[in-house]
């Protein structure tokens, strides 16, 4: 089994991140051979300001490293250090039909009213999704509901070169889809999800959190005057309640359910205290291991280096198989 997974590096990493992604990567690196790339060809679809995105390649490739991404037990890198990325999917763009993009909902949704206005590359990019995974011979990628569309487009993609061209080329991934990840919601607002881009810091706890910063965010989240019911049924209608019993099992590793028979009948003044010393206990070895990994940039730098030079080495027999399929001579 090998596995591609890429993640933007722009903005914190949060709690949602977090438990919603980054463990089941960190799970997945016993499970099979891993490759998880930031995707920074992505990320300027829109603009970012360089130096900002630059800064953020680093911050974010340590943050992955201190949540238990193990640079030597997988492969982290990020994209734009591996050309053939580009490359193949300039190649792919000839495969893959207009319609097929007209079809994808993300566009419509990150361009909005301004769609004459957006980038080519936010509307082709799940084109360069597809190359994400076709280059490495990906077996499985993790997705969640909102890739499952792009995934399929990757495979048709595949399934086109193979047959317009004869040749047995790319291998067709699969969704990973595994146990259900936790849906972290807002602090302020049980119905949305936990976002980087939520201009209002409190409604997220960032990894790089300090503990009071985690505890005040907690304190100050969002609940109703209701004490907590016996069963998860009984929380129905109460969104910002069953967020935080969420996070709380996640964090403990066990049921809402448990969490219910602990907690029932006891209000948002005893449970807030408790779920912000467990937040506290369970994320203060990340941020600890961040900090050691932020005093020296230089090795962020290497570790990504070195994972591109690997990524590369797996890749370069696909993109050259594909310039081969399609007559262009290379040499």
């Amino acid at each position: 089994m090998r596995v591609v997974s890429g993640i933007q590096p722009t903005g914190n990493l949060h709690l949602g991140n977090y438990l919603g992604a980054i463990r089941r990567w960190v799970n997945m690196q016993d499970e099979g051979e891993c490759l998880f790339f930031l995707a920074d060809l992505h990320a300027i679809t829109v603009y970012n300001e360089p130096g900002e995105l630059s800064a953020s390649i680093r911050e974010m490739a340590a943050v992955l490293i201190a949540a238990g991404i193990d640079p030597s037990r997988s492969i982290l890198f990020n994209q734009a250090r591996v050309p053939a990325h580009p490359e193949l999917a300039w190649l792919l763009n000839c495969t893959a039909r207009i319609g097929w993009l007209n079809r994808m909902t993300q566009f419509k949704e990150k361009s909005g009213k301004n769609r004459e206005g957006a980038s080519v590359g936010l509307y082709a990019y799940p084109v360069l999704q597809a190359a994400d995974v076709l280059l490495y011979q990906a077996t499985h990628v993790p997705v969640g509901e909102d890739q499952k569309q792009h995934l399929e487009l990757a495979r048709d993609i595949a399934i086109k070169f193979n047959t317009d061209y004869g040749v047995e080329l790319f291998t067709l991934p699969e969704p990973l889809i595994g146990t259900s990840a936790a849906r972290i919601m807002s602090l302020r607002d049980g119905t949305a999800k936990m976002s980087k881009s939520d201009p209002s810091d409190m409604s997220r706890i960032n990894l790089s959190d300090t503990d009071d910063q985690i505890a005040q965010k907690i304190r100050k989240a969002k609940t109703d005057p209701e004490p907590l019911p016996e069963a998860v049924e009984e929380l129905s209608g109460r969104p910002e309640a069953l967020n935080l019993v969420t996070i709380y099992a996640e964090f403990a590793e066990t049921s809402p359910s448990e969490v219910l028979s602990e907690f029932a009948g006891k209000g948002f003044g005893t449970f807030k205290p408790a779920l912000a010393d467990l937040a506290v206990e369970k994320l203060k070895p990340i941020r600890d291991r961040l900090e050691t990994l932020r005093a020296d940039p230089a090795q962020i730098d290497r570790m990504l280096a070195e994972g591109a030079a690997r990524a590369a080495e797996i890749a370069a027999p696909t993109l050259e198989g594909a310039y081969s399929a399609l007559g262009l001579p290379r040499t």
